[in-house]
């Protein structure tokens, strides 16, 4: 692959595996989380297997750290190749109980963050000659789920600054498209669980594997390979396109 990359919440779970994954491709990743510690973990399994990494401490929703970080990336890397927007947070919440302090972190994080992050690195894009970019949205971007209004609103905002962003830079080599991830069985799920369902965690694990069509949750490297895929140059040909990797929740209900 021999690439430039950058992964956004890349510290654990789907960003960790799209991180390792297009490490093992041939890219050099530049492994952001608002963690430095688990960045540093992240950076250390792909020096492991004799790949190139670095960890980058970094807050997505800072607009001014964001510009700073993909400048200087931009300089020591000659430009960027990939782009993949992972960092998120999650909520629970419906519009009667989600409170306006709740609302803003996360749009912060989950489409504030997109967009700083979109703005510095197709601006490095454009002066080495065009990218691929990969927002990880969710596939509550275009269905509904309960107590989701918060990250939902977030997800679709981020699937339409997709759309914009591809059709904006058409003429320009760039490439950005999005994965609708179901639920995926990572870190980030079970903390959720036993946070909001201290009590009954086993049933609700079993209860969000089952939504699924296909009986279980999805596992980080299946959210990886895609995201390889799109960043490769097999899929010169496509942008601006939503793919679910969900276990068939959107289409095969």
């Amino acid at each position: 692959m021999g690439k430039t990359a950058v992964v956004t919440g890349a510290g654990s779970g789907i960003g960790q595996a799209i991180a390792i994954a297009l490490a093992r491709q041939g890219a050099f990743v530049n492994v952001l989380d608002v963690n430095d510690h688990t960045a540093e973990e992240t950076v250390e399994q792909i020096r492991s297997t004799g790949c190139q990494a670095e960890g980058i401490k970094c807050d997505v929703s800072n607009h001014v750290q964001v510009q700073e970080i993909f400048n200087k990336l931009g300089r020591d890397r000659d430009g960027l190749d990939c782009l993949v927007n992972n960092a998120g947070i999650a909520h629970v919440g419906n519009i009667t109980n989600t409170s306006d302090e709740d609302f803003d972190r996360v749009m912060s994080v989950n489409l504030k963050g997109v967009f700083n992050c979109l703005k510095g690195g197709v601006r490095q894009m454009l002066n080495s000659g065009g990218g691929a970019i990969v927002n990880i949205a969710s596939t509550v971007a275009t269905m509904a789920i309960n107590d989701r209004l918060a990250y939902s609103t977030s997800k679709g905002g981020v699937l339409a600054m997709t759309y914009s962003v591809a059709k904006d830079h058409l003429n320009d080599s760039i490439r950005c498209n999005a994965i609708l991830p179901g639920r995926i069985h990572t870190p980030f799920v079970d903390g959720f669980i036993a946070e909001n369902y201290p009590n009954n965690q086993a049933e609700m694990f079993k209860k969000l594997a089952d939504y699924q069509p296909v009986g279980r949750m999805g596992k980080p490297e299946e959210v990886a390979a895609m995201a390889v895929f799109l960043c490769s140059d097999e899929a010169s040909f496509i942008t601006g396109c939503p793919f679910p990797v969900d276990g068939g929740t959107l289409y095969v209900r």
